[in-house]
Formats: structure tokens, C-alpha cells, sequence
């Protein structure tokens, strides 16, 4: 059986009330959408994968019962998850959804998920300077980390930084600062 391709929508941060209500972290432009009453999600692990049942290596599908904004995120309701208990059990995984259900970022914008493993590229004279190897959802916007010859190094995916990004060639032209990631 062919696993579907999904993408991370958002990450529960813990449990909110008795009744099951999580506490969750978008990771998506279009939460309200995504993430509405009456739509479907699937069970991932805490680093993104999609979970699979281990009696019957399917994928875990949900249903969203309610979503409303808070203060720092959203609080989401899946039919699934009735009380307090059981929702403890999903403090950091993350959920997915099909990505043939998702609207096709605009030129120049890429999915989330699709960050890990693109390469880095100096717009001053096409080098490479290494691997995303991880993304962080910060206040101000994504931070990337990467992996190059010097060792580990961030940098914020903003508009000041990031000059391109090319999804099919898996690469993302960024102009850093100096001293960033000199040894």
C-alpha cells in the first residue's frame, strides 16, 4: 500500500480544558480553512511523519469538530479525542493533511515541510553554503537551521535574507550577513 504525501498543518502543544479541547500551533497560512469544522486530518509523530497504526499499518484519520482562535494559537476539537486523558497523550505530535488538498504556494513560496533537506545558496557568487536541517515556527517567522562545512548556523527565512526560492530545484538563494557563518 502506497503511502499518501502529506504535509504538517499544525503541532499540538497540550491539552486545553477537560473535554478533550488541544491547544495547537499552526503551521499553515490558512489555519481557519485547513483546520475547519467538518474536515479531515491524519495522526503524525511528534517530528512530522504520518503515524501508522501497527495492527494495521494504516494512517490514524481524524475529524475536526471545532477551531477557534486564541491569544498564542488555536484551540482544536477532534472527534476522536474526548477528554483530558487522551489529549495528554498528544503534548508535541503534529498533524497532516493530504497535500493534493492543499492550494499550491504562490511563486516564490514553498510548504513548511518542504524546507528540510533544500539547499542554501549565496547570492553573491552562487556557492553553496549547506542543508536545511530544521525549521522553527518563531513569533517573528521561520528560523532555518542549517547544516555547512563550518558547522551548524540559523538564519531567519525573511524577505531581508532570502532572495529566492526554487521548489523544483529544491534550493533557496539567500544573502546573509556578513560574519553569519565564518569560523
Amino acid at each position: 500500500m502506497a503511502l499518501p504525501d502529506c504535509a504538517s498543518v499544525a503541532r499540538v502543544r497540550r491539552p486545553h480544558g477537560v473535554r478533550g479541547e488541544l491547544a495547537v500551533e499552526a503551521l499553515t497560512d490558512e489555519p481557519g480553512a485547513i483546520l475547519a469544522p467538518g474536515r479531515r486530518v491524519f495522526q503524525g509523530t511528534n517530528t512530522g511523519a504520518l503515524w501508522l497504526d501497527p495492527t494495521t499499518n494504516a494512517p490514524r484519520e481524524l475529524h475536526v469538530t471545532g477551531l477557534r482562535p486564541v491569544k498564542d494559537g488555536w484551540l482544536l476539537t477532534l472527534a476522536e479525542i474526548s477528554d483530558r486523558t487522551e489529549a495528554e497523550r498528544w503534548n508535541g505530535r503534529q498533524l497532516l493533511v493530504l497535500v493534493e488538498e492543499l492550494s499550491e504556494p504562490a511563486t516564490g513560496e514553498v510548504f513548511a515541510h518542504e524546507l528540510v533537506g533544500m539547499t542554501l545558496v549565496n547570492a553573491e557568487n552562487g556557492d553553496s553554503l549547506g542543508e536545511v536541517i530544521e525549521f522553527y515556527e518563531l513569533r517573528q517567522g521561520l528560523l532555518l537551521e542549517f547544516r555547512g562545512p563550518t558547522g551548524v548556523h540559523s538564519v531567519p527565512f525573511v524577505d531581508e535574507f532570502v532572495e529566492e526560492v526554487d521548489r523544483e530545484a529544491r534550493r533557496i538563494v539567500v544573502r546573509l550577513p556578513s560574519g553569519l557563518i565564518d569560523s
